[in-house]
């Protein structure tokens, strides 16, 4: 616990101090699953070069080595007493859960451990690790999502809470739920881009070479995931609309990009994007909106034109729609280096960007 002090003390001396993240390893917890927060919250600076975040792992028990599913533990260098120091805590998937996946109640080492958090502190959790929210009663009467393959057991033992088997990641403010293993790398970016803006989250996926955000509403698979390789994809289209965002697109457009029918692109585009084409559009000018509501001074007027919305009251009503709030309040909120709100939300298609594997909606 003394590490973790020295640190709070050290940042906290001219006035800045990093949003700090607890990551709760549990025995049987997957190892890529606990280096996800470590990955993605360990990389986000300020423009001092200041690290945004502080990540901390720690253990119900006093310091010492957890087990992993692989063969080797890891040394947990913090006990439970640093959950009361956090911002955010995450709990990553474990497979030896005991009674709280068994019967969904928590051990009294894991409840004396819980109760430690402070009130109004951020929660997250990765695949399984849901069940240690669940079995708190953090989640009853609120919305969640879990592993595809764990969601119905899921739902039986903890009936109050609704369960959502088809998304990626589910954000209820201060508690976030996510599907299972790469789902947690898409759930961790959608906490920065709340917390730091679209540019930040973005410089993440671009270091840690992964794309910038999968929409959190996508299904965590889909009968058909990787188009066949013989037929003709929709990839130019989509390379040539980022280019044009600014100037009106037909879908008929797009289509003769790929020398298809509209009916055949609009198939083919779905079953590569996981949605359509429209929605799609919309998607990318949302997130162009946003780069350069960050990034320059342009007017409202400007923005709305180069990201292709027309007008400022079209591009306001569609970022009222996509984000919960006006552009001049998201402005506001990300060129000052302030946190996103909360409320629930799903997250949306980074700019740019793709999905991976062709893995999205279902048709």
């Amino acid at each position: 616990m003394a590490t973790v002090t020295a640190t709070a003390n050290a940042t906290a001396t001219d006035g800045f101090r990093p949003h700090r993240v607890v990551v709760l390893a549990l025995d049987g917890l997957l190892p890529f699953e606990l280096g996800i927060p470590h990955r993605i919250f360990g990389r986000p600076r300020d423009a001092e070069g200041r690290l945004l975040y502080e990540v901390v792992t720690c253990s119900v028990r006093p310091p010492g080595p957890v087990d992993t599913d692989a063969d080797f533990a890891i040394q947990v260098p913090n006990g439970p007493e640093a959950l009361a120091t956090a911002d955010t805590v995450i709990v990553p998937a474990s497979y030896e859960l005991g009674p709280v996946f068994e019967e969904g109640v928590l051990t009294p080492e894991l409840a004396d451990a819980l109760a430690r958090i402070r009130p109004g502190t951020r929660l997250a959790s990765i695949c399984t690790g849901v069940y240690v929210l669940a079995a708190a009663g953090l989640l009853d009467g609120r919305p969640a999502t879990t592993h595809w393959a764990d969601a119905e057991r899921f739902q039986q033992l903890f009936p109050r809470i609704e369960v959502d088997a088809d998304v990626l990641f589910i954000d209820d403010g201060d508690v976030l739920t996510s599907a299972g293993v790469a789902a947690g790398i898409d759930l961790c970016l959608h906490m920065v881009r709340r917390d730091f803006g679209t540019a930040v989250a973005n410089d993440v996926a671009r270091r840690t070479v992964v794309p910038p955000h999968r929409d959190g509403g996508q299904a965590q698979y889909i009968h058909r995931p990787v188009p066949d390789p013989q037929l003709a994809t929709t990839t130019a289209a989509r390379a040539w609309a980022l280019g044009r965002l600014h100037e009106p697109i037909q879908l008929r457009d797009m289509a003769e990009q790929e020398a298809m029918s509209v009916r055949t692109f609009t198939r083919r585009f779905r079953e590569e994007v996981g949605v359509s084409p429209g929605q799609w559009l919309t998607q990318q000018r949302v997130e162009r909106a946003r780069h350069l509501l960050e990034s320059t001074d342009l007017s409202m007027d400007q923005v709305a034109t180069d990201a292709g919305f027309g007008t400022a009251q079209s591009m306001r009503q569609h970022l009222q729609a996509a984000l919960g709030v006006t552009p001049t309040t998201y402005r506001r909120t990300f060129r000052t280096g302030g946190g996103g709100g909360g409320g629930r939300s799903s997250g949306f298609e980074g700019y740019g960007s793709e999905s991976y594997g062709g893995v999205g909606a279902a048709p």
